[in-house]
């Protein structure tokens, strides 16, 4: 809204500048700091804490009377409801009243023509009062920034001196763990960790989510010995591995990686491509039996991804294939299906075929509250479709930066996107590059915190870092591991980050986003 992407010819200035964009001060390099500026202070814990104040001078008890006088908040009169009813000056005859048949003297009021045609201009150029809703104190919000001085309280600003690593548990199998589902609400009947190995051998391991609320009420130290994360017994003992190892054969060109692997929200399935017949299929993680083979690409299915899920479960799965194309498909969390129907899940239809590509696609991101499928190519471009399958633009990276392998978007419309050799850069929802960066490690991992404001990488080099999306500023390096990195996740509260090791292994670590934030570092 700040920028005449258009080329409009809006005129020009006394001083014969011609008016183009808009100008911004110089806090603001550009229109998308001015935005993200703002909205960091506005939506900051700083005016949560006065909101209430705005709402009794607005609305509230200091609207009117001697609370409105003491706050000094008193406007012209005919601005207040009720203090003038235009309905009943709306008399025509009584507009066309020559002004000499007014009565004027010092104890009648009568409305006189002048009066009329002021009245009305001051409403129309100034407006109204809003109504008042309240008579008493609006109470204050709760936010975070009242927590900050309570005991045993999850504070957001609190400086815990905690560890970086909380855990680390390695699997007998050491085959890569190249997949990380941290599903870990408590609601779910199995909260848990599901790892998939680049053997295809898979293990849900049980979330405890009392140490997931540290420092919250009602935790307390007897729970502390308890780690967060439970190995599947079935694995630790070596008991029923047959019903954790999926034995379909997949293409022999193919390279197993975090893209291969989607798990539902709630833990129960596995969906996985990269099969010779050019089908993904759906595992149940209970059993580990095949559930349902979804066929509709014309070549290998190379990569997979979820959405986030609706109340229900129901989420968009999207399949990237060798055919340069993908497919939308509606995952049901009801009947625990791809597709709306039991009786036809042998052949499910796909909600939209996305089309633009010339070469194998390799990475994807899907994001259901936007409505917007990212995808990349092997050879580039990245493409930006909807879920109806239009395709609205392609992303141009900066020279160099040729090849995508990892794909990451929010909520707010940030596409983060990793290119070969340790290049990375954020584009606007329109196409606009934000940033860029290069780096000197080989990236097999990323992902966004869950307000977007902090990416996170892990590579070859087994460390992991924490970069300010917006801009790239690098944050926080964590102790380096004896192994690289494959794949990770964050718990659903966000204080927990769980990494896939190439050793077979996985770490977890504490990560706290607030520590970074920017009312952390400048309280007030």
């Amino acid at each position: 809204m700040f920028v005449n992407s258009n080329g409009y010819n809006l005129g020009v200035r006394e001083d014969e500048v011609v008016v183009n964009d808009v100008g911004l001060p110089p806090w603001a390099k550009k229109p998308e700091d001015f935005v993200r500026i703002n909205r960091m202070a506005l939506e900051s814990e700083f005016v949560s804490c006065q909101l209430h104040q705005w709402i009794d001078l607005i609305f509230g008890y200091k609207q009117r009377g001697p609370e409105a006088v003491r706050a000094l908040n008193v406007f012209h009169y005919l601005t207040y409801e009720g203090s003038v009813n235009l309905d009943s000056i709306t008399d025509p005859v009584l507009r066309e009243i020559p002004e000499a048949y007014f009565i004027r003297d010092p104890h009648t009021f009568l409305l006189t023509q002048d009066f009329i045609k002021a009245m009305e201009a001051q409403i129309q150029n100034f407006g109204q009062t809003p109504s008042q809703l309240l008579i008493e104190p609006h109470p204050p919000r709760s936010s975070a920034m009242h927590l900050c001085f309570l005991p045993q309280s999850p504070l957001m600003f609190k400086d815990q001196m905690q560890q970086d690593v909380i855990m680390v548990l390695k699997f007998p199998s050491n085959s890569p763990v190249t997949h990380v589902a941290a599903n870990t609400l408590p609601h779910l009947t199995i909260p848990a960790v599901v790892t998939v190995t680049c053997s295809r051998l898979f293990a849900v391991n049980r979330w405890h989510n009392t140490v997931g609320l540290r420092g919250a009420p009602g935790y307390s130290l007897d729970q502390a010995h308890h780690l967060p994360i439970e190995m599947d017994p079935l694995i630790a003992n070596n008991s029923g591995v047959n019903k954790r190892q999926i034995t379909d054969l997949v293409d022999q060109s193919i390279q197993i990686n975090a893209h291969c692997f989607v798990v539902t929200a709630d833990n129960r399935y596995i969906l996985i491509c990269g099969f010779w017949d050019k089908s993904f299929r759906v595992y149940s993680t209970e059993t580990g039996k095949l559930t349902q083979i979804v066929f509709g690409h014309w070549d290998v299915v190379t990569c997979l991804a979820r959405s986030e899920s609706y109340i229900g479960g129901d989420c968009y799965i999207v399949s990237g294939s060798r055919d340069a194309t993908l497919l939308l498909w509606y995952w049901s969390g009801r009947h625990h299906i791809i597709g709306d129907n039991p009786n036809s899940s042998d052949y499910p239809a796909p909600r939209a075929v996305l089309t633009g590509h010339d070469h194998e696609v390799v990475c994807v991101s899907v994001c259901a509250e936007l409505g917007l499928v990212i995808s990349g190519a092997k050879e580039g471009p990245c493409l930006v479709h909807t879920i109806t399958g239009d395709l609205l633009r392609a992303l141009e990276g900066p020279e160099n930066c040729l090849f995508p392998r990892l794909i990451s978007v929010s909520s707010e419309g940030h596409c983060i996107i990793y290119y070969e050799r340790g290049r990375f850069s954020n584009f606007s929802i329109n196409g606009k590059l934000l940033a860029q960066m290069e780096i000197n490690d080989s990236t097999r991992a990323i992902l966004l915190s869950s307000d977007g404001q902090n990416l996170v990488t892990g590579g070859d080099n087994g460390v992991v870092e924490v970069w300010q999306a917006c801009d790239f500023k690098q944050l926080y390096i964590y102790p380096g591991c004896d192994a690289g990195i494959r794949a990770m996740d964050l718990s659903h509260d966000q204080r927990t980050l769980i990494t896939g090791m190439a050793s077979g292994s996985i770490v977890a670590f504490n990560i706290d986003f607030n520590r970074w934030h920017y009312e952390h570092q400048n309280r007030y």
